[in-house]
């Protein structure tokens, strides 16, 4: 039997389109352009996606067969914010792909579990798909890509068999076609975060899982057809241990690709911008090459030349 915490039953809204004209931004030294739509309304609660594309003149035709990238992002199923991500996404812009950064519901915001949060991760890849032709976008070619709990959300709508909302239509798959994970939590168990079943921190993790860790961990529940992935890990990762990428990779190499790419003396959440450091651009270059070799982008890394724009917000 499996073992959910008590959430509300409310009415569940799948949105084909909601645009707001003057939420676009416009970053005009990348040429890049951001717009903002729901693709998702549970109960009083409306959900938003952010996506970052080549801005393009009047009414010049939006381009067929791209990438998506989904990035989701971290902060334990309790908070964060999808501005974590918005580098990346603007770098990848300018790559030719199509960046979305999507909102979830979080615990501290709205008293939710890991499960809703899978459950919006999984409506928003199938969001993506159904509105691939309007957005010039591939449906072979949706990456899920996320940090820590983000990289969670990436893995588990690539594994989990159960967490659909009720009433989405699961004839859309919700299983990406490529993985980026950056220090995912990839095994939920307390044998895999180093620590005591009974200790406070774990006792915490568990409350905000909303299952039991074994229902919910994308190591214990892998497919036999598996998505090409590459994880980025800190080897000093004292949040997440960098065991649990290296044994998500055993597992996954069974079934598919799974690269696994060690960073000495780092620890959680190294690869973020705002840490200031080489991280950023040489994790974001190492999913680039590794993309352009998975077939879902082509050309040469440019993340050097567009490192301090980037950086500039501009």
């Amino acid at each position: 039997m499996r073992w959910l915490s008590a959430v509300a039953v409310l009415p569940i809204a799948f949105t084909a389109l909601s645009v707001s004209a003057d939420t676009s931004v416009n970053y005009s030294e990348l040429g890049v352009v951001r717009t903002t739509e729901t693709y998702k309304t549970v109960g009083d609660v409306e959900l938003k996606l952010h996506m970052f594309d080549i801005a393009r003149p009047g009414h010049a035709p939006t381009p067929e067969g791209r990438t998506a990238i989904v990035f989701f992002f971290g902060g334990g199923w309790k908070s964060g914010t999808t501005t974590q991500f918005e580098p990346h996404s603007k770098y990848f812009a300018t790559r030719g792909a199509v960046a979305i950064t999507p909102e979830y519901r979080v615990r501290n915001k709205h008293q939710s579990t890991a499960v809703q949060s899978v459950m919006d991760a999984k409506s928003a890849i199938r969001w993506v798909r159904k509105n691939a032709q309007r957005l010039g976008i591939d449906p072979k070619k949706v990456i899920a890509g996320g940090g820590s709990a983000g990289g969670h959300l990436a893995a588990a709508v690539a594994t989990l068999p159960e967490f659909d909302e009720t009433g989405e239509d699961t004839s859309i798959s919700c299983i990406p076609n490529g993985l980026l994970l950056f220090n995912p939590a990839l095994d939920l168990r307390h044998e895999a975060f180093n620590i005591e079943r009974d200790s406070d921190r774990y006792q915490d993790i568990l409350s905000r899982l909303g299952t039991i860790p074994e229902h919910i961990s994308p190591t214990l529940n892998m497919r036999e057809k598996a998505p090409p992935a590459i994880i980025f890990h800190g080897e000093d990762d004292p949040t997440v241990p960098f065991d649990q990428a290296t044994e998500f990779a055993k597992g996954w190499s069974k079934h598919g690709i799974c690269e696994v790419k060690g960073y000495k003396r780092q620890a959680h959440g190294f690869f973020n911008l705002n840490r200031k450091n080489e991280y950023f651009r040489l994790t974001t270059e190492a999913a680039d090459r590794f993309m352009v070799k998975q077939g879902f982008l082509s050309g040469e890394p440019t993340i050097k030349e567009l490192e301090e724009t980037i950086r500039s917000g501009k």
